[in-house]
């Protein structure tokens, strides 16, 4: 029997996630503003916020139309990951058609990372246009339970449209982060002088108060931006972790997958700080296992997430 809770919890996540993103992009927009007015001073400032806004307006909403209609395919190729076919690996193809089969999910294109540390991603828009990657380490060192469990996990993410939100989220964070370095750079080679001819105006205390206010929003900006986005890393991971145990019946295979992908002593090369929220586990090791409930977390701890699932399959 369906289990209403656990729809009630992806419904919740499918709405968060359009909220979210447009919390993001309103915020860049307000922040296009508030430097813009900084820009502009006493004099220009109301319209060069108003221009500066809408300005922060149109550069999020391409680049989260990019993400949503380009950005699997730019992470596979930043992820090193090549697209496999069933003669490449039938192993593979036939644990996620079998747990497609199950799920009633359309079968996502499978990606092979070549490397030994074992872990895995899923990324895409929706359903009908999504992609799971792994790398050799996973496929090498888990058994086909274990394996069945990861991908069972990364469906998950698919199905609960937790892919869209991630892929729009790594765009957006980026373009805050791009646009407090370009701000930060016309403050320093255009900002003395016109500081300069509006003091001569009258406008020496609110261009003051502005500096500091844009300099603050320089360093806070990027900050917020993460901790939005790793918050809500950390909390659809305990939700795809469920569903997978749901689709498996097995949550054992699940945790045993997950203590060994976090104590595998090999790093991941391909990944970086810009992705590592995409995967199962933690890529930058020294992390996965310890990985606290702190803000700056972009995963929930190993230890916690096993134990949930071994309550789970204490329960029945």
């Amino acid at each position: 029997m369906p289990d209403p809770g656990l729809y009630r919890l992806i419904g919740a996540n499918k709405r968060n996630s359009v909220l979210l993103a447009i919390v993001m992009i309103v915020f860049i927009a307000a922040l296009a503003g508030v430097l813009g007015r900084y820009q502009g001073g006493p004099v220009h400032g109301t319209e060069m916020a108003l221009t500066f806004a809408a300005l922060g307006l149109v550069i999020a909403g391409i680049g989260a139309l990019a993400s949503y209609f380009m950005g699997a395919s730019v992470i596979m190729a930043v992820s090193s990951a090549r697209k496999v076919e069933r003669e490449d690996e039938p192993q593979l193809h036939n644990v996620v058609e079998e747990l497609c089969i199950a799920s009633g999910l359309p079968k996502p294109e499978i990606y092979l990372i070549e490397d030994s540390a074992p872990n895995a991603f899923a990324c895409g828009r929706n359903p009908q246009h999504s992609a799971i990657a792994v790398t050799r380490g996973l496929m090498d060192k888990l058994s086909r339970g274990e394996l069945q469990g990861v991908v069972a996990h990364e469906l998950s993410h698919v199905d609960n449209y937790d892919i869209l939100f991630a892929t729009l989220m790594t765009v957006l964070v980026g373009t805050v982060v791009l646009m407090c370095d370009l701000f930060w750079r016309m403050s320093l080679f255009g900002g003395r002088r016109r500081r300069s001819s509006d003091r001569d105006r009258g406008g020496g205390q609110l261009e003051l108060i502005l500096a500091v206010v844009a300099l603050l929003l320089l360093i806070v900006s990027p900050l917020f931006a993460q901790l939005i986005q790793l918050a809500a890393s950390r909390q659809r991971e305990y939700l795809a972790d469920a569903t997978a145990a749901k689709m498996t019946r097995d949550p054992e295979n699940l945790a045993r997958a997950l203590e060994k992908i976090a104590g595998d002593p090999e790093p991941l090369e391909a990944a970086n700080r810009g992705t590592q929220h995409l995967y199962i586990v933690n890529p930058l090791k020294g992390k996965a296992m310890g990985e606290s409930q702190s803000w700056f977390s972009t995963h929930p701890p190993i230890r916690d997430r096993v134990d949930r699932l071994r309550a789970m399959a204490q329960q029945g």
